[in-house]
């Protein structure tokens, strides 16, 4: 069978070196839309090394974000990439992210579950450098028609908003370049970028990466509920509920509770339909 569950979770770790500077930074904070107003204070910080803070987002692109790629060719997982969605993402921070990375990563196939009609491989990626951990990330990849193997089904993972009014609601504007932008910190998929290659894909047009919304919504939050406070942030969890355009706006609905923000995007031109779902920034 095309993913071998056993196989996949008992294989050894990959170990991948992982370097980054001031540059890195600056460009996938450009890339998750900071830098508007261009002389605001505030987007300074995400812009301006002389002031330099680093959104923690910045950890799924740290190297080239190839992580997720990792994860597809692990022993035991054979799969048609043409089936394969990014379902989901968190990352806990064990400290703040440094201007400049010297740093380890090790991969490896945490869990494969049965969800039915789909398989979902959790890829997890652990980053440390001289000083010790960075960051865990948990890539949630969902493949279509693998399941049925007779599997663990998994976690349900469901974190729904409170049932009143959010606390805070922004709207952010995603440039008509965006995904263009992004995609220059390392995810190279042509869906993002060629017309062609996303009508085969089934989409009308080229969408926006999933991750990209995931750090606009960061930000979003960081910005406003955190009063700009980065190093705030212990974990951030998303599952991609549906695809954002480049021109739409991306509608961000806040809940403070105590320890974290949960949070709902959604796509405004499209009737509000769900973009990240399942939603939760921890913080200290």
């Amino acid at each position: 069978m095309p993913i071998d569950a056993a196989k996949a979770v008992s294989a050894e770790p990959r170990t991948t070196a992982l370097t980054w500077g001031h540059k890195d930074i600056q460009l996938y904070h450009l890339g998750v839309g900071a830098g508007i107003p261009a002389t605001d204070p505030d987007e300074l910080r995400y812009t301006l090394e002389s002031r330099l803070h680093v959104l923690p987002s910045f950890a799924t692109v740290a190297g080239g974000g190839m992580a997720l790629a990792g994860g597809l060719s692990a022993p035991g997982v054979d799969v048609d990439l043409a089936a394969v969605l990014h379902g989901g993402q968190t990352i806990e921070l064990h400290r703040p992210i440094p201007l400049a990375g010297d740093a380890t990563q090790t991969s490896k196939v945490a869990a494969v579950y049965d969800k039915g009609k789909a398989a979902v491989i959790v890829l997890r990626s652990e980053v440390a450098d001289a000083d010790g951990p960075l960051w865990t990330c948990d890539s949630r990849i969902f493949v279509r028609g693998e399941g049925g193997f007779g599997g663990e089904r998994g976690p349900a993972d469901r974190v729904e908003p409170p049932a009143r009014e959010p606390d805070l609601t922004v709207e952010r504007p995603i440039r008509e370049d965006q995904a263009l932008l992004y995609r220059l910190s390392g995810d190279w998929n042509p869906l993002h970028a060629d017309p062609e290659f996303a009508k085969v894909a089934g989409f009308d047009r080229p969408i926006l990466h999933g991750l990209c919304s995931y750090g606009i919504a960061l930000k979003a939050v960081v910005d406003t509920a955190l009063g700009g406070d980065v190093a705030g942030v212990r974990s951030y969890t998303t599952r991609f509920a549906g695809v954002v355009f480049p021109g739409e706006t991306l509608r961000i609905r806040m809940w403070r509770e105590p320890g974290q923000v949960r949070l709902l995007a959604t796509a405004v031109e499209r009737d509000d339909a769900p973009v990240l779902t399942d939603t939760a920034v921890v913080h200290h």
